[in-house]
């Protein structure tokens, strides 16, 4: 059956066209059959228009946006992230070291350079790393010092650090870390350094974190209000209804849909594509699953470090109490030897027999015989 999206792209195919010629290799078939059958659907969907392609894979993305065949995507791409006129010259690469193995979470990762020397690096997380803030930092000041070494090698002895542009990081979150969410209508978060007193000095780090999943929800049915909404729309909306409404208000976004269903006609190159996202996500969802037990466990420890400090506290409070009653207890048995011993001291002063004393005493403060005895040798 005819999809809405193939009224549009005739190159789309359907089901039994996609499955027959996956059928046809025993290599594409036996990928096809490892896939779990909600995958297996959600690949069928994507090839044949039932829902819209996944645009922010990193096989599309690098192939409908790239620079070096159609750059004036990317410069309106990343024009209206940044709210001013960009233009790409040159595709950096990617930094192999990378500060840390991430086990990558990513399913994008571009660095280009821009016009006016500055660097901007754009990259897509399926899901977003715990510490976004702390982690983007150390990558931005990864590619600054990148961009100081190389710019400092080619200028060499007429280097001066007005040679140095700005870094932008822009992340687009799939799935964002969780306190984004405390935002719910806010899509576009930007960063950068300033004064607490207005001092304007130059400071080149830039951030843009971008919550897909917030877009998503926030601009679902609702008016494009302008071109960087409808760049986030285009790479976010799966629905056909929504995407044909946006070729029909963006027509030069249609040439972008027509190349990724090209894509899709390569059934080797599509599948490998859908399989390594695949991997990915499920390595991903592990990693991401372990950096966030780690999270509580250190958060766990945290609370049973408290806990042990307050065991410790009311430790010592006990030990200063139990000594405290110790000493109160010993200082009570001297009162009451000393009290024993004046009550015979005063007997004996008026000739009261040490027999008499004796049994008075015992009666008096609950003495046996011979307890009351060692008090005769201590009276005056």
């Amino acid at each position: 059956m005819a999809t809405k999206l193939k009224e549009y792209f005739p190159m789309v195919r359907e089901w039994e066209e996609v499955l027959a010629e996956i059928a046809k290799s025993d290599t594409l078939q036996t990928k096809f059959d490892s896939w779990k059958p909600e995958q297996q659907e959600e690949f069928l969907n994507i090839c044949t228009g039932v829902k819209g392609l996944k645009l922010l894979y990193d096989g599309f993305f690098k192939e409908v946006m790239n620079p070096e065949y159609v750059p004036e995507r990317l410069n309106d791409f990343l024009s209206g992230l940044l709210g001013q006129r960009i233009r790409v010259v040159k595709v950096l690469p990617g930094d192999s070291t990378r500060i840390a193995d991430e086990s990558s979470l990513l399913i994008m990762d571009i660095v280009v350079e821009l016009e006016d020397g500055s660097i901007a690096n754009v990259e897509v997380q399926k899901i977003g790393y715990l510490f976004p803030g702390q982690r983007s930092a150390c990558y931005s000041a990864d590619l600054l010092l990148r961009q100081y070494k190389r710019v400092r090698g080619e200028k060499q002895k007429k280097f001066c650090y007005r040679d140095i542009k700005n870094v932008y990081t822009i992340v687009l979150f799939e799935k964002s870390p969780r306190e984004f969410h405390n935002y719910p209508d806010t899509c576009y978060h930007f960063f950068e350094q300033k004064s607490d007193t207005g001092l304007q000095i130059e400071l080149l780090q830039k951030y843009l974190f971008i919550p897909l999943d917030i877009f998503k929800k926030s601009k679902h049915n609702k008016n494009i209000s302008d071109r960087r909404d409808a760049w986030l729309a285009l790479f976010t909306s799966d629905e056909p209804d929504e995407i044909i409404r946006l070729i029909k208000e963006y027509p030069e976004f249609r040439a972008i849909y027509e190349e990724g269903y090209e894509i899709c006609l390569n059934m080797e190159r599509v599948m490998e594509m859908f399989s390594k996202e695949l991997y990915e996500l499920d390595r991903n969802t592990v990693q991401y699953m372990i950096d966030e037990m780690q999270d509580m466990i250190d958060a766990q420890k945290d609370e049973l470090d408290k806990q042990q400090d307050m065991i410790d506290a009311q430790k010592d409070e006990l030990d200063k109490k139990t000594q405290t009653i110790e000493e109160l207890h010993r200082k009570n048995e001297e009162m009451h030897d000393q009290s024993v011993v004046s009550t015979i001291n005063i007997l004996r002063s008026l000739n009261v027999p040490d027999e008499e004393i004796s049994q008075r005493v015992c009666e008096q403060y609950q003495l046996k015989g011979e307890q009351v005895k060692k008090y005769f040798g201590t009276v005056l």
